[in-house]
Protein backbone atom coordinates (compact mmCIF):
# COMPACT_ATOMS: atom_id res chain seq x y z
CA UNK A 1 0.00 0.00 0.00
CA UNK A 2 1.17 3.34 -0.91
CA UNK A 3 0.54 6.39 1.62
CA UNK A 4 -0.33 9.49 -0.39
CA UNK A 5 2.02 12.53 0.55
CA UNK A 6 0.55 16.30 0.13
CA UNK A 7 2.66 18.71 -0.39
CA UNK A 8 1.87 22.48 -0.32
CA UNK A 9 4.02 24.77 -3.00
CA UNK A 10 4.49 28.56 -2.25
CA UNK A 11 5.37 31.29 -5.37
CA UNK A 12 5.91 34.42 -2.69
CA UNK A 13 5.22 38.20 -3.51
CA UNK A 14 3.78 40.88 -1.43
CA UNK A 15 1.28 42.32 -3.93
CA UNK A 16 0.76 37.95 -5.38
CA UNK A 17 1.25 35.18 -3.52
CA UNK A 18 0.51 31.93 -5.25
CA UNK A 19 -0.25 28.90 -3.43
CA UNK A 20 -1.13 25.34 -3.99
CA UNK A 21 -1.53 21.89 -2.77
CA UNK A 22 -0.45 18.82 -4.38
CA UNK A 23 -1.10 14.91 -3.53
CA UNK A 24 1.54 12.27 -4.07
CA UNK A 25 0.81 8.77 -4.11
CA UNK A 26 3.86 6.92 -5.77
CA UNK A 27 4.87 8.31 -8.98
CA UNK A 28 1.38 9.88 -9.61
CA UNK A 29 0.45 13.85 -8.64
CA UNK A 30 -2.51 15.50 -8.55
CA UNK A 31 -3.93 18.59 -7.81
CA UNK A 32 -6.07 18.91 -4.46
CA UNK A 33 -5.92 22.65 -4.43
CA UNK A 34 -4.92 26.84 -5.15
CA UNK A 35 -5.05 30.21 -5.15
CA UNK A 36 -3.38 33.17 -5.19
CA UNK A 37 -3.18 35.97 -2.05
CA UNK A 38 -3.41 39.49 -3.83
CA UNK A 39 -2.59 42.26 -0.98
CA UNK A 40 -2.88 46.30 -2.94
CA UNK A 41 0.12 49.34 -2.40
CA UNK A 42 -2.93 51.33 -0.13
CA UNK A 43 -3.08 48.18 2.31
CA UNK A 44 -0.89 48.67 5.34
CA UNK A 45 2.56 46.32 5.21
CA UNK A 46 1.64 44.76 8.72
CA UNK A 47 -1.63 44.08 7.09
CA UNK A 48 -0.44 42.45 4.28
CA UNK A 49 1.71 40.31 5.71
CA UNK A 50 -0.87 39.11 8.23
CA UNK A 51 -3.25 38.02 5.39
CA UNK A 52 -0.34 36.01 3.56
CA UNK A 53 -0.07 34.21 6.93
CA UNK A 54 -3.79 33.49 7.57
CA UNK A 55 -4.44 32.60 4.44
CA UNK A 56 -1.73 30.61 4.01
CA UNK A 57 -2.63 28.96 7.42
CA UNK A 58 -6.25 28.29 6.23
CA UNK A 59 -4.59 26.40 3.35
CA UNK A 60 -2.61 24.43 6.09
CA UNK A 61 -5.52 23.93 7.95
CA UNK A 62 -7.47 22.82 5.06
CA UNK A 63 -5.87 20.20 3.32
CA UNK A 64 -3.55 19.26 5.71
CA UNK A 65 -0.26 18.88 3.79
CA UNK A 66 3.09 18.28 5.52
CA UNK A 67 5.51 19.36 3.49
CA UNK A 68 6.79 22.63 1.60
CA UNK A 69 8.49 23.32 -1.51
CA UNK A 70 8.62 27.17 -1.66
CA UNK A 71 10.83 29.30 -4.41
CA UNK A 72 13.48 31.25 -3.07
CA UNK A 73 13.97 35.16 -3.28
CA UNK A 74 16.01 35.71 -6.49
CA UNK A 75 18.05 38.96 -6.09
CA UNK A 76 17.61 40.84 -9.35
CA UNK A 77 18.25 44.14 -10.42
CA UNK A 78 15.06 45.32 -7.82
CA UNK A 79 15.88 45.17 -4.27
CA UNK A 80 13.51 46.75 -3.21
CA UNK A 81 10.78 43.99 -5.22
CA UNK A 82 13.05 41.82 -3.73
CA UNK A 83 12.82 43.12 -0.25
CA UNK A 84 9.11 42.62 -0.49
CA UNK A 85 9.31 39.32 -1.73
CA UNK A 86 11.59 38.27 0.74
CA UNK A 87 8.96 39.65 3.65
CA UNK A 88 6.21 37.44 2.52
CA UNK A 89 8.00 34.77 1.87
CA UNK A 90 9.09 35.19 6.06
CA UNK A 91 4.80 35.39 6.68
CA UNK A 92 4.52 32.31 4.71
CA UNK A 93 7.44 30.49 6.61
CA UNK A 94 6.01 31.19 9.67
CA UNK A 95 3.05 29.84 9.13
CA UNK A 96 4.60 26.57 7.45
CA UNK A 97 6.76 26.75 10.44
CA UNK A 98 4.28 27.11 12.86
CA UNK A 99 2.26 24.18 11.53
CA UNK A 100 5.53 21.77 11.77
CA UNK A 101 5.98 21.35 7.60
CA UNK A 102 8.96 20.11 6.15
CA UNK A 103 10.19 23.05 4.15
CA UNK A 104 12.54 22.38 0.61
CA UNK A 105 13.26 25.70 -0.50
CA UNK A 106 14.30 26.12 -4.64
CA UNK A 107 15.63 28.81 -6.88
CA UNK A 108 13.22 29.31 -9.66
CA UNK A 109 15.72 27.97 -12.12
CA UNK A 110 15.67 24.35 -10.10
CA UNK A 111 12.03 24.80 -9.83
CA UNK A 112 11.64 25.23 -13.82
CA UNK A 113 14.14 22.15 -14.55
CA UNK A 114 12.23 20.31 -11.98
CA UNK A 115 8.54 20.82 -14.12
CA UNK A 116 10.16 21.00 -17.82
CA UNK A 117 13.98 19.97 -17.52
CA UNK A 118 15.43 23.18 -18.68
CA UNK A 119 16.31 25.71 -16.38
CA UNK A 120 15.68 28.64 -18.10
CA UNK A 121 12.19 27.85 -19.48
CA UNK A 122 9.17 30.73 -20.18
CA UNK A 123 6.15 31.43 -18.06
CA UNK A 124 3.94 29.10 -20.31
CA UNK A 125 6.25 25.92 -20.72
CA UNK A 126 5.95 25.77 -16.67
CA UNK A 127 2.44 26.46 -17.41
CA UNK A 128 1.90 24.03 -19.63
CA UNK A 129 3.95 20.86 -18.05
CA UNK A 130 2.12 21.80 -14.73
CA UNK A 131 -0.80 21.23 -16.47
CA UNK A 132 0.29 17.74 -17.77
CA UNK A 133 2.12 16.70 -14.99
CA UNK A 134 -1.37 17.24 -12.72
CA UNK A 135 -3.49 15.98 -14.80
CA UNK A 136 -5.74 19.34 -15.14
CA UNK A 137 -8.08 20.16 -18.00
CA UNK A 138 -6.90 23.34 -17.86
CA UNK A 139 -3.62 25.74 -16.58
CA UNK A 140 -3.65 27.06 -13.35
CA UNK A 141 -4.64 30.62 -13.23
CA UNK A 142 -3.17 33.13 -12.79
CA UNK A 143 0.36 32.35 -13.15
CA UNK A 144 1.21 32.67 -9.24
CA UNK A 145 -0.64 29.73 -8.41
CA UNK A 146 0.65 27.70 -11.35
CA UNK A 147 4.60 28.72 -9.96
CA UNK A 148 3.54 27.83 -6.49
CA UNK A 149 2.07 24.13 -7.71
CA UNK A 150 5.45 23.82 -9.73
CA UNK A 151 7.45 24.33 -6.17
CA UNK A 152 5.45 21.68 -4.94
CA UNK A 153 6.29 19.21 -7.90
CA UNK A 154 9.81 20.27 -7.67
CA UNK A 155 9.86 19.40 -3.72
CA UNK A 156 8.02 16.13 -4.39
CA UNK A 157 11.12 15.09 -7.02
CA UNK A 158 13.75 16.76 -5.34
CA UNK A 159 12.59 15.21 -2.19
CA UNK A 160 12.97 11.53 -3.67
CA UNK A 161 16.05 12.71 -5.20
CA UNK A 162 17.41 13.44 -2.09
CA UNK A 163 16.46 10.39 -0.14
CA UNK A 164 17.69 7.99 -2.72
CA UNK A 165 21.01 9.53 -2.83
CA UNK A 166 21.39 9.35 1.54
CA UNK A 167 20.28 5.91 1.14
CA UNK A 168 22.95 5.49 -1.25
CA UNK A 169 25.74 6.98 0.74
CA UNK A 170 24.35 4.91 3.91
CA UNK A 171 22.76 7.49 5.51
CA UNK A 172 19.96 6.86 7.89
CA UNK A 173 18.52 10.48 8.02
Amino acid sequence: MVNSLFILGIDPGLAHTGWGVIEVCGSRKSCLAYGCITTTPDEELPSRLQRIYADIDAAIETYRPTELGIESVYFGANSKSAIATGQARGAALVATANRGLTIGEYTPMQIKQAVTGVGDADKEQVQYMVRAILELDHEPKPDHASDALAAAIAHANYRGADRLARALRGETR
